[in-house]
């Protein structure tokens, strides 16, 4: 909204010039939002607790838990209404990669939603049916892959997208195994932020780490000389989700200042499927799905637990008669927590990680 209204007042005074730059803009969406989630929050917090939106504990997770029944949930709301507050106020609302990406996070965010309110009014851990939530995600996925296909945002062929740590390579998918690949990219990804989110403060801070890495991303894709340059695929208008990244990164800090170890408040599949939702499609419309696998390492290693685990209790339940664990517990941060590892040490050690797995994204514009 500002990018258009206050850059023609550039000859009153020339501090106006600067919403035309995206780094001014993405800052300023950045602070925006962590103002917002700092002030919304107290608020959030109050109406959960009357409205008693409280956590559902597992009976069968780690003893430490129980201590969480009650606890406000669902503050994801406070993450999308800084976010979209601050992308609406500080971005192009004009921007193709704006409007999916903010379409993206809003559904994503009302199917968490549905979630995080059936398992209130079922006063237990299980919500929407997962079947039904994966359905979610999946036509959701086919729709943003039908419609890239039929109105791409790119000049390059929809079907091209970038293999990391390689300026002249490109992976082409034949059309039909592209419009296949972005449902599993957008769902994986939110899926794997949903599983993630099991301790204070863990999905948030390692959402923030992620979408920062690809804010930075978007604005150099979105540059003819810094994409030409780092070898990389020029994308007009993409460096538009800057200021999207940016926004997602201060309301997630901005909700982190509530959600640390003691939580005041959770945020429920409302945020963590919305999050993962976000991440997700700003791999997808910077054609950098492969990547998305090295900066949200953390958030593969948890997801690839649950799988190992669920997979090897079901083989040597039929094979031995009785299942049988690779890990104490799944999710991987679970595993640790049964270790004997304090839950701010899990937490803080896998912020670590992904700042890591961040840094060897980074790496890759370089080593090309």
């Amino acid at each position: 909204m500002l990018f258009h209204l206050l850059p023609q007042y550039a000859d009153v005074h020339i501090v106006f010039n600067l919403f035309r730059y995206i780094t001014f803009r993405a800052a300023g969406a950045m602070v925006t939002a962590l103002i917002l989630a700092f002030i919304l929050g107290p608020m959030t917090i109050r109406w959960l607790t009357r409205m008693r939106v409280g956590q559902v504990v597992r009976e069968c997770g780690p003893e430490s838990h129980l201590s969480k029944a009650g606890t406000p949930t669902m503050g994801g709301a406070l993450i999308l209404m800084a976010a979209i507050a601050s992308t609406l106020l500080w971005a192009d609302p004009t921007n193709g990669y704006t409007q999916v990406a903010l379409l993206a996070l809003l559904w994503m965010g009302l199917l968490g939603f549905l979630d995080d309110y059936l398992k209130l009014t079922r006063k237990g851990s299980e919500g929407l049916v997962a079947r039904y939530k994966m359905a979610g995600q999946l036509i959701f996925g086919l729709g943003l892959g039908l419609f890239l296909v039929l109105r791409p945002l790119w000049p390059i062929p929809t079907s091209w997208t970038m293999v990391p740590f390689f300026a002249d390579w490109v992976a082409v998918f034949w059309l039909p195994a592209y419009v296949a690949f972005v449902p599993v990219v957008l769902a994986g990804t939110s899926n794997a932020v949903n599983i993630t989110d099991g301790l204070d403060g863990l999905a948030a801070g390692l959402c923030a780490i992620a979408t920062v890495t690809f804010g930075v991303f978007a604005y150099v894709i979105g540059r003819v000389d810094a994409s030409a340059y780092l070898g990389l695929l020029y994308l007009p208008g993409a460096g538009e989700l800057s200021i999207f990244a940016g926004a997602l990164t201060g309301a997630a800090l901005g909700f982190l200042w509530y959600n640390a170890h003691p939580a005041s408040v959770f945020m429920g599949d409302t945020g963590s499927l919305a999050l993962g939702g976000a991440i997700g499609v700003m791999a997808i419309l910077l054609k950098t799905e492969f990547l998305l696998v090295i900066v949200g390492g953390v958030f593969v290693m948890e997801a690839a637990s649950v799988i190992i685990q669920t997979g090897y209790f079901k083989y040597t339940a039929r094979r031995h008669g009785a299942g049988r664990r690779v890990f104490l517990m799944a999710p991987l941060h679970h595993h640790f927590e049964k270790k004997g590892w304090a839950e701010s040490k899990v937490v803080i050690r896998f912020w670590i990680l992904g700042v890591l797995f961040a840094m060897i994204g980074f790496s890759t514009l370089k080593i090309r």
